[in-house]
């Protein structure tokens, strides 16, 4: 029985992230070129994820994968409310915390005092202690915009139940560790891309190597 389950499970995983594929791919999402990726790591492909998120039959359709993951057998929601970081994560906390009923708010890159960035709820938003908060996000390659957020939650008192992303670019990664507790956080995406990507300079970056010019793209620039 239980051979039958995972085999069940995994051909599930293995649909959804087929169909995430194809809306990425029908949008024009992935595009070949030199980019500069906000991580300051260089790529040859790039994934637009706006492409796909101004579609939003699209993004409701993915957000609703997330739902089905955090509702109880009788259909009522497992969390209290959905978070995303700036700025895709924004449409995508909403769209996930409207199909469950809860909440969506979202976190907010500010500089501290002393230097170092770090993400903020602001404008109002709070999470009271105990709060079960589910996090989302848009393109994974490094993890540093959910593990920026998750120090955030748990100041509040919040209990992280779950961190997804749509597309995960760094190739399976699977946890998250929080740099505030060192709580280990499972980690999941709809689809798993392994696209590499490239520290700058001739040496290490085939398009830096034959001057292939290099686009800043989504909100940092233009891209290609």
């Amino acid at each position: 029985m239980t051979t039958v389950r995972n085999a069940v499970g995994i051909a599930a995983r293995a649909a959804v992230a087929a169909r995430t594929e194809a809306l990425f791919r029908s949008s024009g999402a992935l595009r070949d070129g030199h980019f500069l990726l906000k991580s300051g790591r260089h790529a040859e492909q790039y994934l637009e994820k706006f492409q796909v998120l101004q579609d939003t039959a699209a993004t409701s359709e993915l957000c609703g994968f997330w739902a089905a993951e955090h509702r109880s057998g009788s259909g009522e929601p497992t969390a209290d409310l959905v978070a995303g970081p700036t700025t895709g994560g924004v449409i995508l906390a909403f769209e996930t915390g409207r199909q469950l009923g809860l909440r969506a708010i979202f976190a907010e890159e500010v500089k501290s005092a002393d230097g170092p960035t770090e993400r903020v709820f602001r404008r109002g938003f709070t999470i009271a202690t105990g709060e079960r908060v589910v996090l989302v996000d848009d393109i994974l390659t490094t993890g540093g915009s959910l593990l920026a957020m998750i120090p955030a939650v748990e100041a509040l008192g919040g209990e992280i139940v779950g961190c997804h992303v749509l597309v995960d670019r760094s190739g399976g990664m699977s946890s998250l560790t929080s740099p505030r507790t060192g709580r280990v956080y499972p980690l999941a995406a709809l689809w798993i891309l392994d696209l590499p990507t490239y520290e700058a300079g001739p040496a290490t970056c085939p398009r830096c190597a034959d001057g292939t010019p290099l686009h800043a793209p989504g909100s940092t620039g233009t891209a290609a």
